[in-house]
């Protein structure tokens, strides 16, 4: 069967690699590995495994489709978003582990979705008691299978998050009704109706007050301003599209663990450190000119919120001793951290 023609309503949007993730264990359930999709959507051999930084949403979109149709599964889009699990999200995930109740988890989903996938936008409206949750798709003319993966994942990740079953919910999905109507029953419950305006699901505004059990509320400030410096990298990238936003981006998102080095920053853009090193030496930088700038402007803004910890700003930084940090703060600046919060605060 030949590949779907791509439905892209827009071009450009990506899918960070762990978002991929539930989709090839889910294709792998059905004995189509990642050779096999790669093939069928036209994909260079190695673009899935390892797993890339990103992939186009296009690509994703379009890899969604040819894994149902490999795997013969009806129900394909609802098994891949039951595979959803924290790394799935990356640190947009780890936000939501240190959000205090289910309402704060919502609001950073509408304002880091963009971190996990650029699929689709999320709005939360509350009204006479219901909290409705609507998903806005980019990609229009893709099959079913799109809103459905969205939605069993937040519902199976929401389920973790709470530490027990959610309650059944009120799901709405713009396209038609399969014949089979079960496996929707089992994870959103009886009220599921197809040939809706938009894709919703509505539910009592009262479990948004839920607790998250465990949650480490104490993470929340470092995880907010790391999520918040990726969104501004990403977006930055996006708008220049210069070979320097896009190696500052990725620096940015490996910063904290310790893969920010020239081979592993290439192979994440998919080039050969030398030419990464032509490309930037083009741009009148070296790669460790780039990471030391990168460095140096993140900790002046890192150090303007006062949530944030010396200690954790190092973390942040990655750099695996604050005395590191400190060394090289004082380097670019004539002082040490803390001095220099100290100043700019009288």
């Amino acid at each position: 069967m030949p590949a779907p023609t791509s439905t892209a309503s827009r071009s450009g949007g990506r899918v960070a690699g762990p978002y991929l993730q539930p989709l090839i264990e889910a294709a792998a359930a059905h004995g189509v590995d990642e050779r096999a999709l790669e093939q069928a959507a036209g994909l260079p051999a190695g673009t899935l495994a390892p797993l890339p930084e990103s992939l186009s949403a296009s690509d994703y979109v379009r890899l969604l489709e040819l894994g149902a149709q490999r795997a013969n599964d009806p129900h394909f889009g609802l098994h891949v978003g039951e595979r959803v699990k924290l790394g799935t999200y990356n640190v947009y995930g780890l936000i939501l582990l240190s959000c205090r109740d289910f309402g704060q988890a919502f609001q950073q989903t509408q304002r880091f979705e963009g971190l996990a996938h650029d699929l689709g936008r999320s709005t939360m409206s509350i009204a006479d008691g219901v909290a409705e949750y609507r998903w806005d798709s980019l990609f229009p003319k893709a099959t079913r299978h799109l809103a459905e993966s969205v939605f069993a994942g937040i519902r199976v990740f929401g389920g973790w998050l709470a530490g027990k079953a959610l309650p059944p919910v009120e799901v709405s999905f713009t396209h038609d009704a399969p014949q089979d109507l079960s496996e929707y029953h089992r994870l959103f419950g009886a009220e599921v109706r197809f040939n809706a305006p938009a894709h919703v699901a509505r539910f009592d505004a009262a479990l948004l007050a839920w607790p998250v059990p465990n949650a480490d509320v104490s993470l929340y400030p470092v995880l907010q301003q790391h999520a918040e410096r990726l969104l501004k990298e990403k977006l930055r990238a996006e708008k220049e599209g210069s070979v320097v936003a896009q190696v500052r981006a990725a620096i940015v998102q490996n910063l904290e663990q310790d893969r920010v080095r020239l081979p592993l920053i290439a192979q994440e853009l998919r080039i050969t450190p030398r030419t990464l090193q032509r490309k930037l030496s083009d741009a009148g930088l070296s790669f460790q000119q780039l990471l030391d700038q990168t460095r140096h402007e993140l900790a002046l803004d890192y150090l303007k919120q006062k949530k944030l910890g010396i200690a954790e700003i190092a973390f942040l930084l990655g750099y695996q001793e604050q005395s590191s940090f400190n060394h090289a703060f004082k380097d670019w600046t004539g002082m040490n951290p803390g001095a220099y919060r100290e100043k700019m605060r009288g």
